[in-house]
């Protein structure tokens, strides 16, 4: 593989543009899998969860021969909590491609990931997605990245980007919008020509820089990185520059390389290839592994700050330990220590109070995501409200994170939306008409968007799309609307009956239908007033010798709302938190016991 000319490309773009989608015509196209082995569609997405929701939640590596040429090819998450794994993957890379969906053009994540890009002087390749769709805007759209590029202030050079259009599902790449691609030739055609071969620096002292972290049950973690010079060999004895500059040596016990989508160990890898260290225990991002006494640290990389916070803390409630395997704080910590191993976006710190964790992350969806992989692995917990974290300026003055949220609704309902987001502090900054719908473009505060995604969704008949990017940092823009409903709250243990449901309808919305068990303190449904109430699910109809006239009627009941876990912890308050076990998501109060919240509400 050594004697191979070696190319690292990244794949980037907005949430669903078809990242994963064109890596597999990649894999597809260049011969990666034999004739009799099972073709899956996102093959780069092997996570459940990312296979469930359609996303890349990790960015993954594969390669692919072309010629004499080994491509590496980097698929990064499109999804802006995930964007500290884009800032650094895309520092191994030779160039990337941007995707662009043919319709819907440039779309916040897209600036993003297009500038770090341009800031690292890469010379990206445009290529227009999905050119198959009938309402398509190709030209429009090309139009409107080549403003974007001059936006973020782009170089002559890399202004004078190749475009193509594309296919992704079908694996066709062509050059102009008149003639029929037949396969994705065009493209590694284009990138051989736009970057050329990376240059061979085998006989200089290594340098290799971590840019992501995996782990292996068998031989710990790994380190992942490309080799800028020099050469790595199995059981070398290396030197590792900190991101403080601080120098230790280790011995690396195994190389390896990517061969489709397997990690192949191999004796020795050489310069401009991506290589997976194993044997360092402590090896981090941004460290940089050198010869015994030669060792030359590289630019540390930065990780962005997280923006939301949330406490984890015991499952406290009636109900813990009835279907979890991982129930205490050892467990907890236990697991969120491992998740930090990899996932160098989030933070843990201990609670001073209590028997929990407080831990920040990029998002919500960033620390959901890590909420339901512990779920499916037999964890029960408890999650507080999410807690936007705020920061002092140089000035001394409090700011929050401002995110620019792009909403596609249909006209009917853009009113109303308008309206909440300017309840909720938001900037509007533009609005135009779009086949039909309206895309509003606003700037607003972290913490005015958290619990909007449900309502947008319940306004809009489900109609409306939003996309966020955290865009920086705005001042403390004071008190903002709550939740306007109070919960209703059960009252004892036992099991709901059809007969008391029926008669709570008439009080709000319920959560819960008959047959559930529930235990003093849950949260059982929505209140239409404002104020929580606490009542009986659990009361059935007293048996009595006189027969009534309506004895026959049977109940029909509204379907209940059932909550996924994101859409939980939008609704809960700071009193309330979210208990999440292997089969259940349950909304309770922090205080169970009636007369004791009473008590609390009263000090307050």
């Amino acid at each position: 593989m050594s004697d191979m000319k070696i190319i690292n490309i990244a794949v980037i773009a907005h949430v669903d543009a078809g990242k994963s989608t064109l890596v597999d015509a990649f894999l597809n196209q260049s011969g990666v899998f034999r004739e009799n082995e099972e073709h899956v569609d996102c093959v780069m997405d092997s996570n459940d969860l990312e296979r469930e929701r359609g996303i890349t939640i990790y960015s993954k590596n594969c390669s692919i021969k072309h010629g004499d040429y080994k491509i590496n090819i980097v698929d990064t998450p499109g999804h802006s909590d995930f964007s500290s794994e884009v800032e650094r993957v895309i520092r191994t890379v030779d160039t990337v491609i941007l995707l662009v969906d043919s319709i819907e053009g440039p779309m916040p994540q897209t600036r993003f990931v297009l500038q770090k890009s341009l800031e690292l002087g890469l010379k990206p390749i445009l290529v227009i997605n999905k050119i198959d769709k009938p309402n398509h805007r190709a030209e429009e759209v090309v139009d409107m990245t080549f403003d974007l590029f001059v936006d973020l202030q782009a170089n002559d050079e890399q202004l004078d980007f190749p475009i193509l259009y594309g296919i992704g599902k079908q694996g066709i790449m062509q050059y102009n919008l008149e003639e029929e691609g037949q396969d994705i030739m065009p493209l590694l055609d284009t990138i051989i020509e736009r970057v050329g071969e990376y240059p061979k620096q085998d006989d200089e002292p290594l340098q290799l820089q971590i840019s992501a972290l995996a782990y292996d049950n068998f031989v710990g973690r790994l380190g992942i990185g490309r080799i800028y010079k020099g050469k790595i060999k199995e059981g070398q004895t290396v030197e590792i520059a900190d991101n403080e500059g601080k120098i230790r040596s280790a011995k690396v016990s195994k190389v390896m390389v990517y061969e489709g989508l397997k990690q192949v160990a191999v004796p020795e890898v050489t310069s401009g290839d991506i290589v997976v260290i194993a044997g360092v225990a402590d090896i981090s991002i941004g460290e940089t592994v050198g010869e015994i006494g030669k060792v030359e640290a590289m630019t540390p990389i930065t990780i962005e700050e997280p923006t939301l916070a949330m406490n984890f803390l015991v499952n406290s409630s009636p109900f813990a330990g009835q279907s979890g395997k991982y129930v205490t704080t050892r467990h907890i910590k236990e697991r969120l220590e491992k998740e930090t191993e990899i996932n160098v976006g989030l933070r843990v710190e201990p609670m001073e109070t209590t028997d929990g964790y407080r831990v920040s992350g990029r998002g919500e969806l960033h620390l959901s995501v890590l909420i339901e992989n512990m779920r499916r692995e037999g964890y029960e917990l408890s999650v507080s409200k999410p807690e936007v974290i705020m920061h002092r300026d140089e000035n001394g003055k409090l700011v929050e994170p401002v995110e620019r949220v792009i909403i596609s609704v249909p006209e009917e309902y853009s009113g109303s939306v308008i309206s909440k987001l300017g309840l909720r502090k938001g900037m509007l900054q533009s609005m135009e008409p779009e086949n039909g719908h309206i895309r509003i473009e606003y700037l607003c505060p972290t913490r005015s968007l958290l619990g909007f995604r449900s309502e947008l969704i319940t306004d809009s008949r489900g109609e409306a799309t939003m996309v966020r990017r955290i865009e920086g940092y705005t001042e403390y823009v004071g008190e903002l609307p709550r939740r306007a409903n109070g919960a209703l709250i059960a009252q004892e243990m036992g099991t709901t009956m059809g007969y008391a449901l029926n008669s709570l309808e008439d009080r709000g919305t319920l959560f819960v239908k008959p047959g559930v068990e529930v235990y003093p303190g849950m949260i059982i449904g929505q209140n239409n007033r404002k104020e929580d109430m606490t009542v009986n699910p659990c009361k059935n109809k007293k048996q009595t010798n006189t027969r009534s006239s309506g004895a026959d009627d049977a109940i029909r009941l509204s379907p209940p709302k059932i909550f996924s876990l994101e859409e939980a912890l939008e609704f809960i308050e700071e009193d309330e938190l979210v208990e999440i076990t292997p089969d259940a998501i349950r909304l309770r109060k922090k205080i169970l016991d009636e007369g004791e919240r009473t008590r609390a509400a009263r000090k307050k």
